[in-house]
């Protein structure tokens, strides 16, 4: 005879059993903390890839200078269930779904008894991020939000570094193994530092300042100072290790877009054309090339080793190309100086892979090796399916410096700008989001 106990009865899938696990091992006593839930399951057809987001009150370790916070864990960027509901498959000892949680902690106000819930809202934006573009976020990592976390435009705080989080160890289940990445809410000047030079080195420093995250990177929206103002040897540490090791950031997520048609101009010296030419001349050409859309506004940084892989590329035929002509949008661009002085510069390569279409553009120096390096002194261009790879070698990589070290100055430039070298049949443009090549594409 069933009863209504073993009717009622909701039997918890092991995956997210595991998870639950994890959480309680940090948080004995708050076995049913606080949580944002999607009003429609995604895998129902809702917009929302995490099904909750769970928010617990952290005391601190005050001897430490970690203060009392809330701290949010995401469910659903992992496979929760097992049944491929909303990820396929995985098993024992394979990343489950996208292999990882988001976790965030926050300062709590003094005034404050019930965590804020726009975490949860942002923690669903990145979700919503991975979801659509395939890529995962990994320790290390930077996201460039552009606006306050929590909305407001008095806060400072606008991106994002990632970490992993210092007490919710890597779960192994059933449907396979999850990592809890942290958000670390932390300034422009802070970002840039991590684009420059590593995103773990950054995070370190952020650790030794009480005032920036502490131990445990707890974001404080009302951080008045970057780590440049809270101490002042920061900007020569970061310097020197630029310097010394160059930059760890292989690629960002972005959109970019390439063309091999192209119009030669023997008589356009080697520096950038103004704004009337380039519109004339250019930006049709380009717009029948590919589909083009400039205006994606979250970017997600990657790093790997030095040598050139091409796992997410598909079989097809190389294809060596006669000239080449690239277009970045604004924030591409104003990287370039970093692809040069902090890549390329110590024989490494830089990757801009597009988040709208399936583009991938590799700057690649000589010492560069790997079995999926298909560019070279003879042949400098070259696509294969998607990817291009630009060859840069030893005589052009000062000259490339030089060109695009404008870009070091961001309030004193005027998009579009387009650097041309005749002699080498290769032209990089960078475009300004109000252009009116983008807005045309908008409408």
């Amino acid at each position: 005879m069933e009863t209504n106990s073993s009717r009622n009865f909701i039997v918890i899938p092991a995956p997210l059993q595991a998870l639950h696990q994890a959480c309680r091992m940090v948080y004995p006593n708050q076995t049913n903390p606080l949580q944002v839930s999607a009003l429609v399951k995604y895998w129902l057809g809702g917009p929302d890839p995490l099904d909750y987001i769970s928010m617990f009150s952290n005391d601190g370790v005050p001897e430490q200078r970690i203060p009392p916070h809330w701290h949010y864990v995401s469910f659903g960027l992992s496979d929760l269930h097992g049944d491929g509901r909303v990820h396929k498959f995985s098993g024992p000892g394979l990343p489950s779904g996208f292999g990882f949680e988001l976790t965030f902690r926050l300062k709590k106000s003094p005034e404050e008894t019930a965590p804020p819930t726009w975490p949860a809202n942002l923690m669903q934006s990145l979700a919503k991020y991975v979801f659509k573009s395939g890529n995962t976020l990994a320790i290390g990592d930077h996201v460039s939000w552009h606006c306050g976390l929590d909305g407001k435009k008095s806060s400072k705080i606008h991106h994002l570094l990632l970490d992993r989080d210092p007490q919710l160890a890597s779960v192994e289940n059933v449907s396979g193994i999850v990592d809890f990445v942290q958000i670390v809410g932390v300034f422009l000047e802070e970002l840039e530092a991590a684009q420059r030079w590593n995103g773990m080195g950054v995070l370190n420093i952020l650790k030794t300042l009480p005032k920036s995250g502490g131990p445990w990177l707890v974001t404080d929206m009302t951080r008045a100072k970057s780590i440049f103002e809270l101490d002042e040897s920061v900007k020569a540490a970061i310097e020197n290790g630029i310097i010394n090791e160059g930059s760890n950031l292989s690629g960002v997520n972005s959109t970019c877009v390439w063309s091999d048609r192209f119009i030669p101009r023997k008589e356009i010296p080697n520096y950038v054309y103004n704004k009337e030419e380039f519109m004339k001349t250019y930006c049709q050409l380009i717009k029948s090339s590919v589909e083009m859309d400039l205006n994606e506004q979250q970017w997600h940084s990657f790093s790997s080793g030095d040598n050139i892989d091409d796992s997410q590329i598909t079989e097809c035929p190389l294809r060596v190309l006669d000239c080449l002509h690239i277009v970045l949008n604004k924030e591409a661009g104003y990287l370039l100086p970093l692809v040069v002085s902090g890549r390329l510069k110590h024989g490494r390569h830089f990757t801009f892979k597009s988040v709208i279409h399936n583009v991938a553009i590799t700057f690649v120096a000589p010492n560069v090796t790997g079995t999926s390096k298909y560019v070279s002194a003879s042949q400098p261009y070259a696509v294969y399916g998607s990817w291009v790879q630009i060859y840069i070698p030893e005589d052009f990589i000062l000259e490339l410096d030089a060109a695009v070290n404008i870009f070091n100055e961001k309030n004193q430039i005027s998009l579009p700008q387009t650097f041309y070298w005749p002699y080498r049949s290769l032209a990089i443009s960078v475009i300004s989001e109000n252009d009116p090549m983008v807005m045309e594409e908008e409408n």
